[in-house]
């Protein structure tokens, strides 16, 4: 523990002596409006040091459990080469009833929802470092190199490529106006759909120190809201870029960039309200049409929240997973039982929460009182990325020729670069 106490003071002290330091290969300091350099260092980055020479920074040992949840595979395809888990930014998204997954050499695939069929298969030449998003059928990817580039989501046929001002780290979000994505130098680009041509742009200050990687735009009817490093979340019209209202979820506190480093990650929209966490902040409810604040919690997350049926479900740095009444925001419960396993993203399911870690377990979490009822080893090089959700036709009867009611399918591209769909099923359940 010492070890890691004394590399945490001599990394501070560093900050406070020397904002060009780097933190990440190959990383290159970005000039954001008004000034100065900003720098970039990954969340587990700071966790991992020293990891081993600590028996207490050991992932937590998974406990018996009481199995009330089958975790039926329903099928597992090969996106290309895997992602390092510590860098892992590519991640799967849906569009109708296909899946789309990238893998970090250029590779852009399309899968059938029900059967993992490939429909298609895109070899870009640049590294990619975001995606997947989906949207005005489009499948929006990020490089290395800045660009943005689009694909037919039917044919995966290049449509065009747009460079813009830094690395880009997070999916796009695109609807028939417009797509919109958001740089590592604190930059919101609106594209045309169309062409890729720059329509506007939006620059945020940001602080001299921030973790790498950037939370994606989300954009509802005629607004865009995305989260800064600056403990901001900002809403702007989609049409023009203009600012329809900022709202500063969390100030950093400390005496070090590093202390107070307050990073706001992807928001989600549920109706009128904007759900959001930060790094060593806040976790928030705000009105959508004014950003006016309606509860904070105390909370430190470098992860999504999750929403379903009047639930908010967080993951916190820590590994804890909490259950928050979203009207109100007060705590349900607390599940501690993962602490240091480097938890994905949550994902909310009809009855049920999927999490899963970085030894590759996948758990599922009742939700009523966030006990676990059902795991499966998806891969032994772990699961990063998050999770996600659809509606999967179900299958065509012989005798009616009718196709039944569709279920809940969830997807998980595990860090070998294996893409693999699940069902839950009752333990007593036919």
């Amino acid at each position: 523990m010492m070890k890691k106490l004394a590399f945490l003071l001599c990394l501070s002290v560093l900050l406070s002596a020397c904002s060009s330091l780097k933190f990440w290969e190959d990383e290159s300091s970005s000039t954001p409006e008004g000034g100065g350099t900003t720098d970039t260092i990954a969340a587990e980055e700071i966790e991992d040091e020293n990891e081993d020479s600590d028996i207490s920074l050991e992932p937590k040992e998974l406990e018996d459990y009481d199995e009330t949840v089958r975790i039926r595979k329903l099928w597992r395809s090969s996106v290309g080469e895997g992602q390092e888990a510590f860098s892992a930014s590519l991640q799967p998204a849906i569009f109708g009833q296909h899946i789309f997954s990238a893998d970090p050499e250029g590779v852009v695939s399309a899968f059938t929802l029900n059967d993992g069929d490939r429909i298609w298969r895109t070899k870009l030449d640049t590294a990619l470092t975001a995606g997947v998003g989906v949207g005005a059928d489009l499948v929006l990817v990020g490089s290395r190199d800045g660009e943005v580039i689009a694909l037919a989501a039917d044919t995966g046929e290049e449509r065009w490529r747009a460079a813009l001002t830094s690395e880009v780290l997070a999916p796009p979000a695109a609807t028939g106006a417009l797509v919109v994505a958001q740089t590592q130098d604190g930059k919101i680009h609106g594209l045309s759909p169309s062409s890729g041509e720059l329509i506007w742009r939006y620059v945020a200050e940001l602080p001299v120190l921030t973790l790498r990687g950037t939370g994606s735009p989300v954009i509802a009817d005629n607004m865009v809201v995305v989260g800064f490093a600056s403990g901001k979340l900002v809403a702007l019209n989609l049409a023009s870029g203009g600012l329809l209202w900022e709202s500063k979820l969390v100030t950093g506190e400390g005496k070090t960039e590093l202390e107070r480093m307050v990073d706001v990650n992807t928001p989600v929209l549920v109706g009128d309200i904007v759900y959001a966490t930060s790094y060593q902040g806040k976790l928030g409810a705000l009105s959508r049409g004014a950003g006016r604040e309606l509860w904070t919690h105390s909370s430190s997350s470098y992860r999504a929240p999750s929403y379903r049926t009047g639930r908010l479900y967080v993951v916190d740095t820590e590994d804890k997973v909490y259950s928050y009444q979203a009207s109100g925001g007060r705590e349900l419960w607390v599940n501690e039982e993962f602490m240091r396993r480097k938890l994905t993203e949550p994902l909310a399911l009809e009855n049920h929460l999927a999490v899963a870690d970085r030894e590759g377990y996948l758990h599922i979490l009742a939700t009523d009182d966030g006990r676990i009822v059902g795991r499966e080893k998806v891969d032994g090089d772990g699961v990063s990325v998050a999770m996600i959700a659809g509606k999967v036709a179900g299958e065509v009867d012989k005798d009616s020729g009718q196709e039944s009611d569709y279920q809940e399918s969830f997807f998980v591209l595990d860090n070998s670069g294996d893409l693999t769909a699940y069902q839950l099923e009752l333990e007593d359940s036919e």
